[in-house]
This record gives structure tokens, sequence and C-alpha cells, in this order.
């Protein structure tokens, strides 16, 4: 009843408002139910995972469920304490920089609808990292639930060369540490449509950002958002420099940034103006972390993200070799009972697979 209320009744009014004001309304409303106990209880009965322990430890952080919230809708830390809530296991805060940045100017965020996508031109919109560390230190951490943090450098002039860039992550890098604040850092190298253009994207400039980052002490993971417009020869390049910085992993990956790739072209910007969401980068991902499993093993931890619409997708990133997923617009497109239903089915797929002696991936 809940899934045919939302996709019937729901869903197509909110499809009728500005996305943005969709978002902000939704993230406003999550803050302040996360905030009170009956809040909590309420969305815990309609959307909570209840199944079998289907808890998963990677680098040393143990997931209660699989499924995390990737970066880019939850930037300033708002939901850090109710998404437990909707069956997610983790929460990906951010990208945040190193000053507030106010992102592109609107429209920053397009539906096409038919695409299953939205044309996202944020801009790395956020408030922060002074800020967001300070709202992170007043909230109450829902027990077992995890915090990761996707740090980028500040869509400004001042990010946007070499230089300013690597200082911009390091201070954020830096200030994170500092205050022991997150389970987990995500250097996102890969976000489109800032100043300066994704340029660490590319193996000597991302040598020389690691050089300065692994130098900030703490004993967190730390992995590196990915771009997925990437053919697998350069795309091995960067992962070769991460092994040589002991990096942990990877979430693969970033926005489609070729509008060609869109199911029904028409819906398509006329020029380019932000990364494709959803299920355009569905098979871009799932191809480069299947080659990422085949040719690194268990080398790399991968956190696959990039089209997750439904259950048997998420079963297919987990098949490619992801060890841990990641959504947004699945969320959007299907309904806030996503996250439930694939940790249900998660839990068929981890008693199978233990029944046959099988290491859960």
């Amino acid at each position: 009843m809940i899934k045919f209320l939302y996709k019937k009744a729901l869903k197509p009014l909110l499809f009728k408002t500005d996305p943005e004001f969709i978002h902000d309304a939704f993230v406003n409303l999550g803050e302040v139910a996360g905030k009170v106990g009956a809040g909590r209880a309420m969305l815990s009965s309609m959307y909570g995972f209840k199944g079998p322990d289907i808890s998963k430890t990677v680098d040393g952080i143990t997931y209660k469920s699989p499924v995390g919230l990737a970066a880019g809708f939850d930037y300033n830390g708002k939901l850090a304490h109710v998404l437990d809530c909707l069956a997610f296991g983790a929460d990906e805060i951010g990208s945040v920089t190193a000053r507030p940045c106010e992102g592109n100017a609107k429209p920053r965020l397009q539906r096409m609808i038919k695409s299953q996508s939205l044309v996202v031109y944020k801009g790395l919109r956020n408030q922060g990292v002074d800020k967001i560390i300070e709202r992170l230190k007043g909230i109450k951490k829902p027990e077992g639930f995890v915090w990761g943090i996707s740090i980028a450098k500040t869509n400004d002039e001042g990010g946007s060369t070499l230089e300013g860039g690597i200082a911009d992550y390091h201070y954020s890098l830096k200030r994170l540490a500092e205050e022991n604040i997150g389970d987990f850092y995500t250097i996102n190298i890969s976000c489109p449509n800032v100043h300066g253009g994704e340029n660490f994207a590319e193996p000597e400039r991302l040598r020389k950002l690691l050089e300065k980052l692994t130098a900030v002490k703490h004993a967190k993971p730390m992995y590196v958002k990915m771009p997925i417009n990437t053919e697998w020869k350069e795309f091995n390049s960067l992962l070769m420099v991460l092994d040589e910085f002991n990096i942990h992993g990877v979430v693969i990956g970033n926005l489609n940034k070729n509008y060609e790739d869109a199911v029904y072209p028409e819906e398509a910007p006329k020029e380019y103006r932000g990364g494709l969401s959803g299920k355009t980068c569905f098979h871009l991902s799932n191809e480069l972390i299947r080659q990422t499993k085949q040719h690194w093993g268990s080398r790399f931890t991968i956190i696959g993200c990039g089209g997750i619409l439904t259950v048997s997708d998420a079963m297919v990133k987990l098949e490619a070799g992801a060890d841990l997923l990641q959504l947004i617009t699945g969320m959007i497109f299907e309904g806030p009972h996503l996250m439930k239903d694939i940790c249900e089915a998660y839990a068929v797929r981890v008693k199978h697979k233990r029944g046959e002696g099988i290491l859960v991936p």
C-alpha cells in the first residue's frame, strides 16, 4: 500500500513541482522528524528493515545495511540522524568543501522522467566544512549507523588551480580529522561543472593531491569517487595511483557526462550543463566495477553507485563485484521503500550463499 500510494498518488504531485524545492522540503522535514521520537518511530515502522541480521564489516566498519545514501543529497549533514530509519546503513555527507559554496546558477536539478534520470548541476553547493562539522558534533549519531564524509574542492576561483585545489581538499580533511568526525572519507575527484574542471582525475595531478592528503594523520578508511566516462586503460591508471598511496577503495562512480546516453535523448538538455544521474549511469558503472574486480581482486573495496532503481539493479551491482551500494535517484523515482526492499532481497542472498558456504561479497 505504501508503494502504491507513493507511485500513484504522491509522486505525480511531487514531479509537478520544482525538484530542488522538493529536495529542500524533504531534507527540512526529515531533519525535524529525526529529532522527535515519534517521527523516528513512524518512519521506522513504514520504511525500516526488520529482517534478519545482514550486517557486514568492510575496512573495519560494520554496516547494518549494505545500502548507503550517496553524496550529493545530504550535502549539509542535516539527515545524518534519521536515515537509519529508512533502512540505510550509511550516509555519505557532502561533498563538503573548505569554504561555503552557493553552487551553480539555477536550475540546479532537472528531471528526465522517461530516462529515469536527473540532470544534476549543483556545483558542490554546501555550507562549508567548518559549519558542517559543528552541525554533526551537535547530532546524536544513531547506534550502528555509519557516517562517511565526501570531500571536494570549493567551486570558486580559489579552488580552480592545482595548488588551490590541493590546499582546499587538505583543509577539509585536516579539519575533519582534527575533530574526529566521520567513519570514512571519500575524495571526490570527479564532480563535473566546477571551476577548473575535474583537474584531479588525471594520474599526475591525482598523485600530487594524494601526496598531500595522505600526510594528514587519521585512522579512517579513505576512498576515491571515480569518473565513469573513462576508458578502462585511463581508469586503471588512476587505480594504480590509488594503490601507490594505499587508498582503501573506490566509489564507482559519479555522474554520466554524455547526454547521448540518455534513454530518451529528447529529454536531455541541448547543451552540456550538469551530469546525468540514475539509469544513464547503470551500465557504465557496472562495467567499471566488473573490470576493477577482475583486475584487482580484493585489493580495493568497491562501493557501487549509479542507476540503482530496483532491487534487481542492486543485485546486479553486487554480482559485478560491489561490496556496498549507494543510491539517490532510485529513492526519488521509486520511493523511500526501495532501501528496505533491497535489504530484504540481500537477506535472501546472504542466507542462500552462506548455506552454500560462500563468503558473501
